[in-house]
């Protein structure tokens, strides 16, 4: 990996980045997952920032969110039309800041961007698992994330930060192992789903099987579930958004050259095109089968389930926590992250708690970086590497 130094505190690039591949669980070790199946081998993708220390405590790992990958920063190739998901943020004098950090982040297992997932090849069969490949969990994703940990030689992690998905994942490791974590940073997240997002990923979900290119699943070869898959990612990306958003990026603005309704049902208003070509822009880089696991995984998530509840899940932490949440993230709000505070408090735990007044909603977590760098750097000023 190379990069460009960020010297006398200058924000700069992490420069051209290679994604790199773990495999392990190999039949007949294969891991036992949370639902008692058993998977192997398990390949993971992930990328790294920057340079481990000799006492190898700079470590912060990063999360990432539903529709993320290992990719944060940098790019890959010199004709790479955008950087990293999370590159203003992960580079030399940036939030994350790689020339004192050793950033790392791997696509989680069931997803699409070189992990394991249902788009993978079943050994036994030597065709993708595509709906034979077994439920996985927020607890597996971490689970995996440990084995990467092991086999990078990193004991105890600096960090772990992550927003929506990524900060239940964040949870997850917190509490699972916390001889492991030395600070927990959830972003614009929560302990578990409400009913109200376990409903949008539903409705995600059946827009995606009841398109007749899903196949029940057996697609891959095929253009796919093209318009479902579309629709489910047109469906996530409201929720992602703030009404105060789209009212002042869209409005009801018609699109570019029409002066009045056409009287039909093409998209005709800018927030419909918008939507367009999200849809479509997904369909490209996303695998639908993926869709279904990855949703899944995060209606099943529940911190407290495996502990005896959320008050006896958050006792076994040793991190300091930064909690962050976003004043108009209706998906995730405000008084989610606070239950978690409350309960950390009441254990007497380390945790700050920060609520970022942003007109972004939920995607606030990815675009205010300015905002989230001061808070990190003021958060780990009080305990360094």
């Amino acid at each position: 990996m190379s990069g460009s130094p960020g010297q006398n505190g200058q924000r700069g690039s992490v420069g051209i980045v290679e994604t790199k591949y773990f495999t392990f669980a190999e039949p007949p070790d294969g891991m036992v997952l949370t639902s008692g199946a058993r998977l192997g081998p398990i390949t993971l993708a992930y990328e790294t920032y920057g340079e481990l220390n000799a006492a190898r405590s700079n470590a912060t790992l990063v999360m990432h969110a539903l529709s993320g990958d290992a990719h944060v920063a940098g790019r890959h190739s010199t004709d790479d039309r955008k950087p990293g998901w999370w590159d203003e943020m992960v580079g030399p004098g940036k939030g994350l800041d790689t020339d004192r950090y050793f950033v790392i982040c791997s696509n989680i297992i069931g997803g699409c961007q070189g992990s394991t997932g249902p788009s993978s090849i079943n050994p036994a069969t030597g065709k993708p698992y595509a709906m034979d490949f077994p439920v996985v969990t927020i607890q597996d994703m971490v689970a995996t994330q440990a084995r990467l940990m092991d086999h990078l030689g990193i004991e105890r992690l600096y960090g772990v930060i992550g927003g929506s998905m990524g900060g239940m994942q964040a949870l997850q490791w917190a509490v699972a192992y916390p001889e492991r974590v030395r600070h927990c940073m959830p972003l614009a997240t929560t302990h578990r789903l409400t009913a109200q997002g376990i409903a949008f990923d539903a409705v995600g979900r059946q827009a995606i099987m009841a398109d007749p290119g899903w196949k029940d699943g057996n697609y891959y070869g095929t253009p796919g579930p093209e318009q479902g898959l579309a629709v489910a990612r047109m469906i996530g990306h409201i929720t992602y958004l703030s009404e105060d958003a789209m009212r002042i990026k869209f409005g009801r603005q018609l699109v570019k050259g029409q002066e009045d309704y056409h009287y039909g049902f093409e998209s005709e208003f800018q927030v419909e095109t918008y939507l367009d070509y999200h849809g479509r822009g997904f369909v490209v880089r996303f695998d639908a089968n993926s869709y279904l696991y990855i949703t899944r995984a995060m209606d099943y998530f529940d911190l407290g389930a495996d502990w005896g509840g959320l008050d006896k899940a958050l006792a076994r932490v040793q991190a300091r926590f930064l909690v962050v949440s976003v004043s108009s993230d209706w998906l995730f709000p405000t008084n989610r992250s606070r239950v978690v505070v409350s309960r950390l408090q009441a254990a007497g735990k380390d945790v700050t708690f920060t609520e970022i007044n942003s007109p972004y909603g939920h995607d606030a977590f990815l675009l205010e970086y300015e905002t989230l760098g001061g808070l990190l750097e003021a958060f780990f000023a009080a305990d360094p590497p």
